[in-house]
């Protein structure tokens, strides 16, 4: 059997995170998966350039593939509970993780018990309890659970039904983290009470609780107490994480995500702009190696990819891996283009006193071209200093008040010019995952053009670096002698007699391989 082209269907998957199954001939699910980016971590897959790289293990499950299907969640965590859960259903034979009986974490509190408590557990059972969850992100609910417990007093001890030789060895009532009822120091309805308004916080109804920790946290700032500070700060981030909702999904019900127009305008937001960037480029230099050192411009419109203005550039002016250098030079490449073009629109922008800037728009919207128009927002993967070097591009071409950031990745930390302080936004913030698409689509595209151009490196032949050695000549200095290592054994008389080479030439190549090239 032939396998089916997967081009046509790939079409149809959007761009918005989720879980995809991947299926054989027999239509039998051999790959679950999951990604921020559907349409892109699917079209990796099916591209030639996958296919040649890919270790064996990958290259047999793209053989394996007749058919696909994805599935769109909401956010990473819900993506991770989903693809365990269809995982450990099926059980796929390229899979990994997920595939023993492990499970998530889930919390368990009987409220039937004379002293209820929250206790930790992996399984569900049909025993009139009350189970959360799950949570995907174990390290967080756990420490929500300490200060759950804390904050309202229950119980941590594993008796049943505590009593004062238990109080004995236990220290939480003197430190103020339990209400002690092995002393009765509290009624049971008393302490039932705490344990529905736990079950409510668990529920979502966390408001409270953390504006208390947040409040306490800045309270500790001002006192310059650092340490406690850093700590709240990461028990808020714990609470915030253990109670965002989560959907309770089916295999065919699933809620979809990314809403461009409201992720632009939280962006304007966070970043202070007149209005949401309607248009926005973002630059990404890939340098793997000195051989081939490139950048990649990447358009969105409206908040989703505007490929027909993508743009890859050689850097050719910047010696070995200088990133800033070479940020300098692909921004100063790209906007003196496009000033010049709206130069070029307008034929009195020679004698006209107005800022570039406002004869650019002005001539872009006369013209009605959107290949002229500067961008609402410039982007630039990287720090301060990647940063600093494209401003500095961008003073030298006039365009004082252009919008730039710099997005850094590893904290995904947003610098902003004249700003000493990065800027950080929140984990499930729609401005920062709009800025992380088009971060991540910068990169792909220049990690694609730095492939393409190694995988032509490979193709080429010492032979085209000797001046004189055309195309055609080089096929038949190949073809008289069959590689490379005998032309340079080949005397020089040899090498003139093949046809259009000639005595002068063979003696170059001669020269030029006995020099150790």
């Amino acid at each position: 059997m032939t396998q089916p082209d997967h081009q046509l269907k790939l079409r149809d998957v959007p761009h918005k995170p989720g879980v995809y199954v991947m299926r054989d001939r027999f239509k039998k699910v051999i790959y679950v998966g999951k990604a921020r980016d559907l349409r892109r971590r699917l079209a990796n897959y099916f591209t030639p350039s996958r296919q040649n790289k890919a270790d064996l293990k990958t290259r047999a499950l793209i053989e394996s593939i007749w058919d696909f299907e994805w599935h769109i969640v909401r956010s990473d965590a819900e993506a991770v509970l989903y693809e365990g859960r269809l995982i450990k259903e099926f059980r796929p034979k390229y899979n990994i993780s997920f595939r023993d009986d492990k499970r998530f974490l889930l919390v368990r509190v009987n409220m039937n018990e004379p002293w209820p408590r929250f206790q930790l557990t992996r399984l569900r059972k049909d025993d009139g309890a009350k189970y959360f969850g799950p949570f995907a992100h174990s390290g967080a609910l756990r420490s929500t659970l300490n200060a759950v417990r804390k904050r309202f007093g229950l119980r941590s001890c594993r008796p049943p039904e505590p009593n004062e030789r238990d109080y004995k060895h236990c220290l939480d009532h003197v430190i103020k983290n339990c209400t002690a009822p092995c002393i009765a120091r509290i009624t049971r309805d008393a302490y039932l009470a705490k344990v529905a308004e736990a079950c409510d916080f668990l529920d979502g109804e966390s408001r409270h609780m953390m504006e208390q920790v947040e409040a306490e946290m800045k309270a500790a700032a001002e006192k310059l107490d650092f340490e406690k500070a850093a700590q709240l700060r990461n028990l808020l981030e714990d609470l915030k994480q253990t109670t965002k909702p989560m959907t309770r999904f089916t295999r065919k019900t699933l809620p979809t995500t990314i809403n461009p127009e409201e992720d632009l305008a939280a962006l304007a937001d966070a970043l202070g702009l007149k209005a949401p960037p309607q248009t926005m480029e973002c630059f990404d230099i890939s340098n793997i190696s000195n051989t081939h050192i490139v950048a990649s411009m990447v358009r969105f419109k409206d908040g989703v990819p505007d490929r027909a203005n993508y743009r890859r550039y050689r850097i050719r002016g910047t010696e070995g891996q200088d990133d800033f250098a070479s940020m300098a030079e692909v921004v100063r490449r790209r906007y003196s283009r496009l000033l010049i073009d709206g130069a070029a629109a307008d034929p009195d922008a020679e004698y006209s006193q107005e800022p570039q800037m406002e004869a650019m728009e002005r001539a872009t919207a006369a013209r009605g071209n959107r290949f002229v128009s500067l961008p609402s927002l410039i982007i630039v993967d990287g720090g301060k200093g990647q940063l600093s070097s494209a401003c500095k591009e961008l003073q030298r071409l006039g365009m004082y008040d252009q919008p730039i950031i710099g997005l850094a990745k590893e904290f995904e930390e947003i610098y902003r010019p004249g700003r000493p302080l990065p800027l950080q936004l929140p984990e499930d913030s729609g401005a920062l995952k709009l800025l992380q698409r088009i971060r991540d689509e910068a990169h792909r595209f220049a990690n694609g053009y730095h492939s393409l151009l190694l995988k032509k490196r490979i193709s080429e032949s010492v032979l085209d670096d000797i001046p004189g050695v055309s195309e055609s000549r080089k096929k038949a200095l190949l073809a008289a002698f069959g590689s490379v290592d005998r032309i340079k054994k080949a005397a020089p008389d040899d090498i003139a007699a093949v046809t259009g080479i000639g005595p002068r030439l063979g003696e170059q190549i001669a020269e030029y391989f006995s020099r150790g090239s």
